[in-house]
């Protein structure tokens, strides 16, 4: 696989391009995209969002996040990564042309990773239709797409599908892996080559092809598909209605097969109990930890959120147990009106 990828996406067997510059060598009037991800190009906006110093997340994501969405609906609806929106109090959509629109918060799904906005006015663009995101296999082609038309434009191919376990107590069953890397992936817009929304961007990884092979940069981007079943409850409730998983409050890392504690949300359920930095975490109710995965599936299996859980640690060589109650992630977060 990481032969045939390479290769790919180098093209040449030597220098292999990074996504910045494979944006940058656009020919100015030149156009080698497909008409349906030409005409799609418009519904990619950018974002902008300020938020109050005091909240929580403002310590790890910083008060003024930028980023990208897509459009998908008439009415100047939105969607985009959460940790864009997360705790703001200003959301700023920047259209295609360089125009400026007032939006507001609709709803955030901390499971997924979606978050949804909507322009206070129409922004009298063509939105974007779902796509089937289940259509992307190892070595299929599509766009990344960011605010500027072609010239923000990469055409990448599929690394992988495959679990994806974040520190921050998050889990995708079937993440998109994309290469080459494009560089401002945050809410940047995957587009099938028939120009559907295929997945909204995430994070930068720097194994994209997967373990075991070599090290090579991409992106993460979220399945449209993992929208779908709860788009309508988001859209018009801006929370699901299903009890909150249970949550700890700990940023995770797997190290030389166990896992670490990397750090501690200030405040959280785990902090609360006096768990610490470099902990290492070996069992949950008794029951040993595989992986990062494994403990997260191990952990909302446990109950809604508030349930104990008993975790099995080991500080300074020494092993000891504790009791957290755990809790809701979204009460943990502060609102315009706290």
């Amino acid at each position: 696989m990481a032969r045939g990828l390479n290769g790919s996406a180098n093209g040449s067997g030597g220098h292999i391009p990074t996504g910045q510059e494979a944006v940058e060598a656009r020919r100015p009037g030149v156009s080698n995209l497909p008409p349906a991800v030409a005409g799609a190009l418009p519904a990619v906006v950018g974002l902008r969002t300020t938020v109050p110093k005091d909240r929580r997340s403002a310590q790890t994501l910083g008060t003024e996040r930028e980023g990208h969405g897509a459009l998908i609906g008439a009415d100047g609806l939105i969607v985009t990564i959460g940790y864009l929106i997360m705790e703001a109090d200003t959301v700023t959509i920047t259209d295609i042309e360089g125009n400026d629109w007032p939006a507001y918060i609709v709803g955030y799904d901390y499971e997924s990773g979606f978050g949804l906005v909507r322009t206070e006015q129409p922004i009298g663009q063509k939105h974007l239709t779902f796509g089937d995101s289940d259509s992307l296999e190892l070595r299929s082609e599509a766009y990344v797409v960011g605010l500027g038309g072609e010239k923000a434009t990469l055409k990448v191919k599929v690394a992988g599908r495959r679990e994806f376990a974040g520190y921050w107590e998050y889990l995708l069953d079937n993440a998109i892996f994309t290469v080459p890397a494009y560089p401002l992936w945050g809410g940047s817009a995957l587009i099938g080559q028939d120009g559907s929304l295929l997945g909204i961007g995430s994070l930068l990884v720097q194994e994209a092809l997967g373990p075991g092979a070599p090290a090579f940069p991409g992106n993460m981007y979220v399945p449209i598909n993992r929208l779908k079943p709860i788009f309508q409850e988001l859209l018009t409730k801006g929370r699901l209605a299903t009890p909150a998983r249970p949550w700890l409050g700990v940023y995770t890392v797997e190290h030389m097969g166990r896992l670490v504690v990397g750090g501690i949300a200030d405040g959280g359920p785990a902090d609360r109990a006096g768990l610490q930095r470099n902990d290492i975490l070996h069992a949950l109710n008794g029951d040993v930890l595989d992986d990062l995965a494994d403990f997260y599936r191990k952990l909302w299996a446990s109950g809604p959120a508030g349930t104990p859980v008993t975790l099995r640690m080991e500080r300074d060589n020494d092993g000891f147990e504790v009791t957290v109650r755990t809790g809701d992630r979204s009460r943990y977060q502060k609102t315009g009106s706290d």
